[in-house]
């Protein structure tokens, strides 16, 4: 029976203090987690399933709580994603809800915010978003591709990232509408599908992202794509999951 693999880490690095990441699978929200054991879990190929990172926004208070109301919204309305739209309307949810909790918050939690990018799985179709610079990838045996699209300005020669992002969920003072990226592909089993906080990228370039992912399956690629990213100096949270469809 077809299903779906899940393996999954998050864990703050050797810098920060705190994680700030969250991650959801399917109905699971992990927020603030800090292990350096991936874990897998396996879904059947049916139901849409949503799997996601949000990186709470550094330098602003309230980072993990914007990016944990994200990852449980998604966690409640995942079964229902079955369309451009129904994802798209989930994502202005999220950016909502962040404003109205920081409202109630007042002056302390203002500004919070948080990225998002993830996958929805369906049974013909493979549904990837973001907002901001958290990523997704295809790695087929072709070569690793980014599908997602980065809120960033361009970047200067030899920069990876900026952490001046175009746009977020939350994040300013007054709301502020977001415009989420989607890019539908059709599903291909075995081919495994990256998402990640820029705490895996940015000390990370593409060509050790597909070397790894080609090298390692699964749990051990999400363990070698942590342990690399810890040894290339780790300065973010880092949080990945890594997605594959398989016939047996």
């Amino acid at each position: 029976m077809p299903h779906v693999t899940v393996s999954a880490l998050s864990h703050p690095g050797p810098i920060r203090d705190r994680n700030e990441d969250s991650l959801v699978i399917g109905p699971w929200t992990l927020p603030c987690t800090v292990t350096e054991n991936p874990q897998t879990l396996v879904f059947p190929l049916g139901t849409p399933l949503v799997v996601a990172v949000a990186d709470g926004m550094g330098g602003h208070p309230g980072g993990e709580v914007a990016s944990a109301l994200v990852t449980h919204r998604l966690a409640v309305t995942g079964p229902v994603l079955n369309s451009e739209d129904a994802v798209r309307d989930a994502l202005h949810t999220c950016n909502r809800e962040i404003y109205e909790a920081a409202g109630v918050h007042g002056d302390d939690l203002a500004t919070m915010g948080t990225t998002v990018a993830g996958v929805v799985v369906m049974p013909e179709s493979l549904l990837a978003f973001s907002v901001d610079d958290s990523r997704v990838f295809a790695a087929p045996q072709d070569g690793l591709r980014q599908v997602s699209v980065d809120d960033n300005p361009s970047l200067e020669p030899g920069q990876r990232t900026t952490s001046l992002p175009t746009q977020s969920l939350g994040g300013a003072l007054r709301y502020r509408e977001v415009t989420p990226h989607l890019t539908a592909s059709p599903l291909a089993p075995g081919d495994p599908y990256l998402i990640c906080t820029d705490g895996l990228t940015d000390p990370l370039p593409d060509d050790v992202l597909d070397r790894l992912l080609r090298e390692y399956d699964d749990a051990r690629a999400v363990f070698e794509l942590w342990k690399a990213a810890i040894e290339a100096g780790g300065p973010d949270n880092i949080t990945l999951a890594l997605v594959r469809v398989s016939d047996d």
